[in-house]
């Protein structure tokens, strides 16, 4: 074994050995548990969120199975349309100064999947890094054969059922990307604007106006009428009379609608029911006609008049206006600030579109989504999150699904000469389910499914749906989902609603729902701000003119790029070392907490890296203690009292472990294993140890059983760490399999049952002895340290014990304490020594008291405890300024308060101590 982690060398060693031995294809024959890896797009390489999520599916996958479930992680990639289609569509004008267009149909998709096959590539190799546990032969890609035919199979179904159609209404409409988006696409930003107050002219009535507010005053010139709340008296005599639209001459009705603000602007709403989603709704209640002024290119078409023909809607706003002021329409105009809905993909502003598009009937599909989580069939975790579930689902309308975009699924129908749609999986198809004659002519759509309808379809159509497929029978329902707060809405609530509309079950039955990562200051990584980190870089590490090449490569504004390097080169100035895969899935672990944003913190995975450093050093160590000897289980009657308390704190901590597992903290998992393996494990109980084997006086059954608790803990330690770091476990386990004869058939960790808490390990009476060793070995270093004695210098102390239990604890287990504390003499009192000149510590078990005549330097002890007694004040002034003040308890986080609490006892507790220790050490100069 080497006596350094070497981080590269392992995880390259060990990932080709799991693939080569294909661990993840060998299944147990237990109950079936599977997990659903939310496909990354194939628009790049894994982001940081994607390692923080695929290490906890990792961790789930890996610990069912030692729990001897059969599992299955299904994995893959998503097609992105819109997304995937922009990237390369940029990749092309860049590279070969072409368009899509000039492309065709058919070359474009060739492009596309030239980058597909090359970011899922990418993808895969980023995966294995982080050393999951993947049968990487069940990979899926949602366009891939099987699903594209599953996909077509639902859009029948669903259609068959009449909750799939096709009709004219209001979309969200890109004028960038010239398709419609969906309402979860739409990204609302706030600016400054204006309101503008226009009158419109009552036919019939000279010099009587109506004046209207409005936001878009292009719009107008598609009014269809003007609406006023029924119960607003200023307006009870023209409802039913007629206004002349200004700039275009037509006649539009004043109607009452109880949606209308009276307080509101002018208390007058102008109607457009195809250019506004509110309006067009008050025109399907009141049978307005629609008037659509905008081409796909959203310039105004021939229903506006000639002059406005051509232009751009800002261009068109510009005119109206200018128009509006020369023709004494314009009122007046006020600042206004506005939400301007705009595409979360191309950033442009969108408009609403009346246009002819597919749809899903949501409400039904709603109701049953509803239901399934209010009944326990699917559960959130945290369950707070349900109510954002349930909020949007309340509350949604119509999908729209189809996409005026080349990459994706087509749509499955087709359409004869009259414009009568077919549906089915393809033309052969289409006549044969619809019985048409060959004459007639047909035409498949031009148009594509929206990305998120073929990926609210994974959970089944990956395990071989439609066909009754023996993977569909083992693992779906599957057992839990793992995904971010951001997607409940896109992805989570479809796949719910889809599969108990497809295949009449719920797709999952726990939803745990993570928080998103930011940066160490909680801002949200992008390329934009400079402050994405990769994975890879944190495992491999990178120079800093790397770095700074990644981070400002492709930006376009200079002044941004030169802000970026600075503040890179500020936080990284040598860098980002090699942390290893082990180290920063660790910090994922860890970082799963039940908050809903995250801070990466580098200094955490150094932490970690240093652990991963200890659990191997400690290994080592037990592997150096047992020689060439292999051990069986220990035998609990030759066990010293370290050895029975061990393997008690032992069970303790993997109880801890399997509570943790089952409510998804793996936050608290990564904690119990930490404090175990650092505190218990290592500071205590591997120096404890070395005592007894070095011991002249222990039997040789006694260095046995000692020999193999170690070798036991040490296993099982391994063993139930597996899941988390994975590759430093991997080494581990084959270093100790010769020594420790219940593993030396185990080949790999993954192959060992997940220790589990027993009964028959547990030794509270051994707890509570160790507990006031323990206690009494700390006492006795502070007395060392605040009297600035030597760790390695001999000493002698006085006892007085508590009780005659306390003091018989002590004497049977003297030779533990005593070896760790460097004790010379020993001298029991009979009654509380008084003494002068000693150094006195208050343990749970005795008084102790040390002489420290010839011991120290007395005015260096003094000049010290000086300076540590000033550092106690000035701590404890603060602390208590911060508890006395009513305002700072009340506003501040609960755990804030509790902790500047507790650092004021902790420092009054110090400066009693130490006040003492000064009086003590006075003495010595009289």
């Amino acid at each position: 074994m080497n006596e350094t982690l070497n981080p590269t060398a392992i995880e390259s060693h060990w990932k080709d050995q799991w693939k080569t031995h294909e661990l993840a294809q060998k299944k147990n024959s237990g109950e079936p548990y599977c997990v659903m890896l939310p496909p990354p797009n194939v628009t790049g390489s894994l982001h940081m969120g994607h390692g923080f999520q695929q290490t906890l599916m990792d961790i789930l996958i890996r610990s069912q199975h030692m729990l001897g479930k059969k599992t299955h992680w299904q994995v893959g990639t998503d097609h992105a349309g819109i997304a995937t289609q922009m990237l390369v569509e940029r990749r092309l004008q860049k590279e070969e100064g072409k368009s899509r267009h000039d492309l065709g149909r058919k070359a474009f998709l060739d492009k596309i999947w030239e980058w597909k096959n090359y970011s899922g590539d990418r993808i895969s190799e980023q995966m294995q890094r982080l050393g999951l546990h993947v049968d990487w032969s069940c990979e899926r890609f949602t366009m891939d054969e099987h699903l594209t035919h599953a996909t077509r199979e639902a859009f029948i179904r669903l259609h068959e059922k009449g909750l799939i159609y096709r009709g004219q209404r209001l979309v969200n409409w890109d004028p960038v990307l010239k398709t419609a988006v969906s309402d979860l696409e739409v990204e609302s930003i706030t600016r400054d604007g204006h309101l503008w107050h226009i009158r419109y002219p009552v036919v019939g009535q000279e010099d009587t106006y109506i004046t209207i507010a409005t936001t878009r005053p292009e719009t107008m010139l598609a009014d269809v009428a003007v609406a006023v709340h029924p119960d607003d008296a200023r307006y009870q005599a023209l409802v039913g009379s007629h206004l002349k639209l200004p700039l275009s001459g037509r006649e539009i009705p004043v109607i009452t609608d109880d949606s209308v603000e009276q307080d509101f602007g002018s208390g007058c709403v102008k109607i457009t029911p195809a250019h506004d989603f509110n309006d067009y709704a008050m025109g399907q209640r009141h049978n307005l006609p629609t008037i659509n002024m905008l081409t796909l290119d959203c310039t105004l078409n021939e229903e506006v008049p000639s002059q406005y023909q051509g232009l751009s809607v800002a261009d068109a706003r510009k005119a109206v206006l200018a128009d509006l002021e020369e023709q004494g329409f314009l009122v007046s105009i006020e600042k206004h600030t506005l939400n301007v809905p705009t595409g979360d993909r191309s950033g442009a502003v969108l408009e609403p579109l009346l246009t002819l598009q597919w749809f899903v009937k949501m409400d039904g599909l709603a109701k049953d989504g509803l239901a399934a989580v209010k009944q326990g069939d699917a559960q959130f975790i945290p369950e707070n999150w349900k109510k954002t579930y349930d909020l949007w689902l309340e509350n949604i309308q119509d999908w729209c699904i189809s996409r005026q975009l080349w990459w994706g699924h087509r749509i499955p129908a087709w359409y004869d000469e009259n414009g009568k749609a077919y549906v089915g999986h393809d033309e052969a198809d289409v006549r044969s389910r619809h019985q048409l004659d060959d004459s007639i002519t047909l035409q498949q759509d031009e148009d594509v499914l929206d990305t998120w309808f073929s990926s609210s379809l994974w959970p089944f159509a990956t395990l071989g749906w439609p066909e009754q497929t023996p993977e569909l029978d083992t693992y779906f329902p599957t057992g839990t989902l793992v995904t971010g707060f951001d997607i409940i809405f896109f992805w989570v609530a479809r796949m719910i609603m889809m599969s108990l509309a497809l295949t009449g079950k719920v797709p999952f039955k726990d939803i745990y729902i993570t928080g998103l990562i930011r940066d160490q200051q909680g801002q949200k990584m992008s390329k934009t701000k400079g402050n994405v980190l990769d994975p890879i870089d944190l495992i491999d590490g990178i120079e800093l003119e790397t770095l700074v090449e990644k981070r400002v490569g492709g930006l376009i504004n200079p002044k941004q790029a030169k802000a970026i390097e600075k503040s890179t080169r500020k936080e990284f100035p040598d860098g980002i070392p090699a942390f290893g895969t082990d180290a920063l899935r660790l910090t994922y672990c860890a970082l799963a907490t039940t908050g809903r944003d995250i801070n990466f913190d580098l200094a955490r995975t150094e932490g970690y890296r240093h652990f991963c450093n200890k659990l191997w050093n400690a290994t080592r160590f037990v592997g150096l203690q047992l020689g060439d000897e292999s051990f069986t289980a220990p035998k609990p009657e030759h066990q010293s009292l370290a050895d029975q308390w061990i393997m008690h704190r032992l069970q303790n901590t993997l109880t801890r472990c399997d509570n943790a597992l089952a409510q998804y903290r793996f936050d608290w998992l990564q904690q119990a294993l930490y404090e175990f393996t650092w505190h218990d494990f290592c500071d205590w109980y591997l120096e404890l140890s070395k005592i007894t084997l070095n011991s002249d006086l222990a039997s040789a059954e006694q260095k046995t059983a000692t020999r193999a608790t170690l070798a036991r803990v040490i296993t099982d330690l391994i063993a139930r760490l597996h899941p988390i770091i994975p590759y430093v476990t991997e080494s581990l386990w084959q270093h100790m399999r010769p020594h420790y004869t219940p593993i030396s058939n185990t080949e790999y960790v993954i192959q060992k049952s997940m220790p589990v808490a027993s009964d028959a390990w547990k030794n509270t009476n051994a707890e509570d002895s160790m507990t006031l060793l323990q206690d009494l070995i700390t006492h006795i270093r502070r007395l060392r340290s605040e009297s600035d004695i030597s760790p390695k210098k001999p000493i002698a102390i006085r006892l007085y014990a508590a009780n005659e239990s306390a003091k018989k604890t002590l004497q049977e287990h003297e030779s533990l304490w005593r070896g760790l504390t460097k004790i010379s003499d020993i001298e029991w009192l009979s009654e509380e020594d008084n003494s002068g000149g000693c150094a006195c510590a208050n343990a749970k078990a005795a008084i102790v008291t040390v002489p420290l005549k010839g011991l120290i330097d007395v005015d260096k002890a003094l000049d010290r405890l000086d300076k540590q007694i000033a550092k106690l004040i000035k701590q404890r002034d603060t602390a208590k300024k911060k508890c006395d003040n009513p305002r700072y308890c009340d506003n501040a986080p609960a755990e804030i308060v509790a902790k500047e609490k507790a650092l004021l006892a902790e420092s009054n507790d110090g400066l009693v101590r130490l006040n003492a220790q000064r009086e003590t050490i006075t003495l010595l100069l009289g």
